[in-house]
């Protein structure tokens, strides 16, 4: 079976059509620099330009960087334009896709199911986090396998800062730190959100995750497992297609 999967992120908007029974791209995505601003309009033209690129007629999942109440509001917008706050995201890109059904997921919720499914996070229960480490940090909570969803951890207070504005894969660019010293910011937000939530498991997502040798070895103290994404960063787009394979 396959549904098309859409990963909006702050830099770009990637997608491809997805082979549920493995969990993987049935083919190479595509991708598309996210506009800015990052309006409701320019990003659906770029959800278009994805699909379309496919010629794509059936059953779409979207993720979105904020929290999506009910598969279809949007309720924050961190690292797009403001104007997405109460778009009905379902309504407008179903509509710039010319009718196709689509389901509308936060983004590492997404990325989150489709690791515990398919990725590192399967056969694990109790508390696990996934972190997607990219323009911002988002979050997906797990506890024995259920979702808890748009928890949003990227945004927690940390030393009087808001923790993906120091500790993301775009302020290690914007910082020009070194592999080492964002290590060490990590580990400082790892370390809050485990005193938090005590999980057994990390699991790292975002494009970071296909590099992690080269910071997860720098990160010490650290109770619970660190392990990077096995989909890497393609999880997103699996996960969005799982979400809208069961809405079918």
């Amino acid at each position: 079976m396959q549904i098309f999967g859409v990963d909006i992120g702050g830099s770009g908007i990637k997608g491809a059509p997805v082979d549920l029974d493995r969990g993987d791209l049935a083919q190479e995505r595509c991708k598309v620099l996210t506009p800015h601003p990052a309006t409701p309009d320019a990003v659906a033209d770029g959800v278009k330009q994805v699909v379309d690129h496919f010629g794509w007629t059936g059953p779409v999942g979207v993720t979105f960087p904020g929290v999506v109440t009910d598969g279809t509001t949007i309720r924050t917008a961190a690292n797009v334009d403001k104007s997405w706050i109460d778009t009905d995201a379902r309504v407008l890109l179903g509509d710039r896709l010319g009718g196709l059904p689509v389901t509308v997921v936060n983004d590492a919720d997404a990325a989150g199911v489709a690791e515990m499914h398919f990725g590192a996070g399967r056969h694990h229960r109790g508390t696990v986090v996934m972190l997607t480490f990219g323009t911002g940090i988002g979050s997906a909570v797990f506890v024995d396998g259920v979702l808890v969803p748009n928890t949003e951890l990227g945004h927690l207070e940390l030393h009087g800062h808001e923790a993906e504005k120091r500790a993301s894969s775009k302020a290690r660019e914007d910082h020009d730190l070194s592999w080492e010293e964002w290590a060490g910011r990590v580990q400082t937000y790892l370390a809050h959100v485990e005193m938090l939530f005590s999980p057994e498991l990390f699991v790292i997502g975002g494009g970071v995750s296909r590099k992690s040798h080269k910071f997860l070895p720098h990160i010490k103290g650290i109770k619970a497992e660190i392990v990077p994404a096995e989909l890497q960063n393609n999880a997103g787009i699996v996960g969005a297609a799982m979400r809208a394979a069961t809405a079918v």
